[in-house]
C-alpha cells in the first residue's frame, strides 16, 4: 500500500489529485465504504500533514462477495482510492502524512495499520508516472449515470408477509447485462443481493432487495443511497423511499409514474375542491360577511381585501409545509390534519373560533398598533387587510382535517419527497384553495354589485357568529374524545368565560377595559392547562364506538387481513377520526345506509375500523404504505383484490359496492 500523486509538483492549482494504492495477494480483499454484513472500510487520518486543508476519498465501484448468505462489498487484486487534496496555500509544497487503518480478509480477517507519507514540491504540475494508474480507477467512481446512459428512477418500499422489500427501478440507453445494486442507509439496516427482472428489451430493470432491521414506522421517507453497477457502467443516487401507489401489485413496475408538474396541477385542483368540503364550511360565515360587506364599495378596496385573504391562505400553507418538514426531519409521523390529534391545537382552535364569533357579535374590534397602521398608509385600511389575511389563515387551519379528490395524491407525493417538493406542492394547494378569492380580486364587480351594507348586516353578523360558535362546540366534542368529557367541559366554560369578559369589557368601556382584557387573557391561558390539571378521565372516541348494527366493527388488525382473504372473506377497512368531518359524512350517507350496510352485515364481509383520532403509529404506517398521509381512507380486500382496492375520499354507494364485488371475485 502506498500514496501516489498524479503530478510531479503542486503547480498553481488549489487542488491536487492523489491516490491510495492497494495491491492484494490472490484471494485477499479489502472493503468498500459500506462493507455490507461484515468488515469495515479503510479509514484515513490525515493529521500531521502540512499545507493540507482537506482530503476527500472517492470509492470506485466494488464487487460483491456472497458467502453462506452473508453479503459483503469490496475489492480484490489491485485498487486505487482516488483522493482530492485541497491545499491551504496554493503553489506551496505539500507534505501528506496518513495513518491508514484497514481490514483484509481471506479465510481469516487481519486488521492492519500503516503510516504513509508523500511530499510534492512547488513547481509545474506535470503528469507523474502514476497519473494513468489513478485515472484508471477514478473513471470507475460512480456518478449520476449520465456519462454511461444509466438512470436510477425511484425506490419503493413494500411491507408484507414476506418482510420489507425495497424495489428500485432503473433504465439505460443500452440494454443491461448483469446489473447489481448496492444500498446504503442507516447502520441498523441490512440489504440482500437484489433479485433482478429485466424489461423493455433489457433497457429497464426492477431490482428487489430484502431489508432486515426496518423500523416499526417503516422505510417510507427514509433517504437511501443506491449504487447501480453493470460491468463498467455505474450510477449513484440518494433519494427518499416512497410507498407504492395505491393498487400497485408488488413486483410490478409502474410504467408511468406521476411527475412533479402533474402533481402540482393535481394540488391546485385538490385545493380548489377543498373549498367545497364540509371542513371549510364554518369559514363560509367569514367569507360571506366579507363579500356582502363590499356591496357598493370601491373596486380597488375589494381587490386588495380578497388578495389579502388569498395571501393569508398561501402563507398558512407554506407555514404548514415548514412544520411538516421539521416534523419529518425529527423522525416523527407526518400526515394531513394530524395536528387535530393534539389537545393543545384543539384548544387553540376553539379559542380562535370563539374570538371570531365574539368579533362578529361586536364584543371587540381587531386593530393593529398605530405605527404599523401608518406604515400601511392608513389605520382603517390596514385593519381591514389584516383581518382578511387572518381569515385566510383561519380557513387553512379548519381545512386541514378534510381530504378531497386529488388532494390525497398530492399530499402523499409531497410527504414522501424532500423539503423542496413539500413546499412547492403545499404552495400549489394554497393557490387552489385561494382561487375563489383571486377570482373576486380579479373581477371585483362580483362583490360590489351586491346590496349596500345596512342595518341588516348587524343581524347577519349575529347569525354567522352563532355558526362559528357551533363550530367551537364541535371542536370541544373532538377534544372530549382525547381528554375526556370533564376536561372538555372545563375548557368550554373557560372559553365562554373569556367571551363574557370581552362582552363586559365592551359594555363597561374604560372603567373595566383593562381588567376585562386581562381576564380574557387569563381565562384563555387557563384553558391550555386544563388537560394537565384534571384527571384524564374516559375519552369518548365516537369514531371507534360508532358501530354497525350488531356491533360488527372489528378493531383494525392489518396482520389478520391476509388470513381473512385466504379464507375467502372480503375485508372493508375504514380509517376515521372524530375530527374528520368528511369521514362522518361518508359514514352517515354511504357506509351506514342502503345496500352498503346490508353487504357489510351479510357475514361475507369483515368490516374493520381504524381510529386515528389520537396518534397511532400502526395507522400512520398503514396509510403511508398506500402513499396516503390523510383521511378519510377506505380500502377493500378480498380473493379478487388481495392487495386492496383504495376508494375515493368522497364515497358513493356505487363505488363501495363495485369495490366489494371486485374484491369478492375469483382469486387472481
Amino acid at each position: 500500500m502506498r500514496l501516489v500523486a498524479a503530478t510531479e509538483a503542486v503547480g498553481a492549482a488549489k487542488k491536487v489529485s492523489l491516490g491510495l494504492h492497494f495491491r492484494l495477494r490472490e484471494g485477499w480483499k479489502i472493503y468498500w465504504r459500506s462493507p455490507g454484513d461484515a468488515g469495515y472500510p479503510p479509514r484515513v487520518d490525515w493529521s500531521g500533514s502540512e499545507n493540507l486543508a482537506g482530503a476527500t476519498l472517492s470509492w470506485p465501484a466494488p464487487e460483491r462477495f456472497s458467502i453462506l448468505g452473508f453479503e459483503t462489498l469490496g475489492y480484490t487484486g489491485e485498487v486505487v482510492l482516488p483522493v482530492t487534496a485541497t491545499l491551504a496555500r496554493a503553489g506551496e509544497p505539500l507534505i501528506v502524512r496518513a495513518t491508514v487503518e484497514y481490514l483484509t480478509c481471506r479465510e481469516i480477517c487481519i486488521p492492519y495499520e500503516a503510516e504513509l507519507a508523500l511530499r510534492l514540491p512547488a513547481g509545474g504540475a506535470g503528469p507523474s508516472r502514476f497519473a494513468h494508474l489513478i485515472n484508471r480507477f477514478a473513471v470507475h467512481v460512480p456518478g449520476d449515470g449520465s456519462a454511461h446512459g444509466v438512470a436510477i428512477e425511484k425506490a419503493e418500499v413494500v411491507d408484507g408477509g414476506a418482510g420489507t422489500v425495497l424495489r428500485v427501478t432503473a433504465s439505460a440507453t443500452m440494454p443491461f447485462v448483469a446489473p447489481d445494486l448496492y444500498v446504503e442507509g442507516p447502520e441498523d439496516l441490512l440489504f440482500s443481493a437484489p433479485r433482478v427482472s429485466l424489461k423493455d428489451g433489457g433497457k429497464g430493470v426492477l431490482l428487489e432487495v430484502s431489508v432486515d432491521g426496518a423500523p416499526e414506522t417503516g422505510l417510507a421517507g427514509t433517504r437511501l443511497t443506491m449504487t447501480l453497477v453493470d460491468g463498467a457502467r455505474s450510477a449513484e443516487r440518494t433519494l427518499a423511499v416512497v410507498a407504492p401507489p395505491p393498487g400497485t401489485v408488488p413486483g410490478v413496475v409502474a410504467e408511468a409514474p406521476l411527475s412533479l408538474p402533474l402533481i402540482l396541477v393535481l394540488a391546485v385542483l385538490g385545493g380548489l375542491i377543498l373549498n367545497l368540503m364540509p371542513c371549510v364550511l364554518p369559514v363560509l360565515s367569514i367569507k360571506l360577511l366579507g363579500v356582502v360587506g363590499h356591496g357598493g364599495g370601491e373596486r380597488r378596496a375589494v381587490s386588495l381585501s380578497f388578495m389579502a385573504s388569498a395571501a393569508g391562505i398561501v402563507v398558512s400553507f407554506l407555514l404548514l409545509a415548514g412544520a411538516l418538514v421539521w416534523v419529518k426531519a425529527a423522525g416523527m409521523a407526518v400526515g394531513w390534519g394530524i395536528q387535530f390529534q393534539y389537545p393543545w391545537f384543539l384548544i387553540a382552535m376553539t379559542l380562535m373560533v370563539a374570538l371570531f364569533a365574539c368579533n362578529l357579535w361586536g364584543f371587540f374590534d381587531v386593530g393593529l398598533p398605530r405605527w404599523l397602521a401608518d406604515v400601511g398608509g392608513g389605520a382603517s385600511r390596514v385593519r381591514g387587510l389584516a383581518g382578511h389575511f387572518l381569515s385566510g389563515g383561519f380557513a387553512t387551519l379548519l381545512a386541514t382535517p378534510c381530504s378531497a379528490p386529488f388532494l390525497g395524491t398530492a399530499v402523499g407525493f409531497a410527504l414522501s419527497r424532500g423539503p423542496a417538493e413539500i413546499f412547492a406542492i403545499f404552495a400549489a394547494l394554497g393557490v387552489g384553495l385561494a382561487l375563489p378569492y383571486l377570482a373576486v380580486a380579479a373581477v371585483p364587480g362580483l362583490a360590489t354589485r351586491l346590496p349596500r351594507p345596512g342595518p341588516w348586516m348587524a343581524t347577519l353578523r349575529r347569525v354567522l357568529g352563532f355558526a362559528l360558535a357551533a363550530t367551537g362546540v364541535w371542536l370541544l366534542t373532538v377534544l372530549a374524545a382525547q381528554v375526556g368529557p370533564a376536561a372538555a367541559v372545563a375548557v368550554g366554560v373557560l372559553v365562554a368565560g373569556a367571551g363574557a369578559a370581552l362582552f363586559v369589557r365592551r359594555r363597561a368601556g374604560r372603567r373595566l377595559g383593562r381588567a376585562g382584557a386581562a381576564a380574557t387573557a387569563v381565562l384563555a391561558g387557563l384553558a391550555f392547562l386544563v388537560p394537565a390539571a384534571l384527571p384524564a378521565g374516559a375519552p369518548v372516541p365516537a369514531a371507534a364506538t360508532e358501530a354497525l348494527p350488531g356491533d360488527l366493527w372489528r378493531p383494525f388488525d392489518e396482520a389478520a387481513i391476509p388470513e381473512l382473504v385466504a379464507a375467502g372473506k372480503t375485508v372493508f377497512v375504514d380509517v376515521s377520526a372524530d375530527w374528520c368531518i368528511t369521514c362522518q359524512i361518508n359514514k352517515t350517507f354511504v357506509i351506514l345506509r342502503g345496500d352498503v350496510i346490508k353487504r357489510l352485515t351479510s357475514g361475507a364481509v369483515v368490516p374493520m375500523q381504524a381510529d386515528w383520532t389520537l396518534p397511532d403509529e400502526a395507522v400512520s404506517r398503514y396509510l403511508a404504505r398506500f402513499g396516503r398521509y390523510g383521511i378519510p381512507f377506505d380500502a377493500v380486500y378480498g380473493p379478487g383484490a388481495p392487495d386492496g382496492i383504495v376508494l375515493p375520499e368522497l364515497l358513493t354507494e356505487e363505488a363501495v359496492l363495485a369495490a366489494l364485488d371486485r374484491a369478492a371475485g375469483p382469486a387472481r
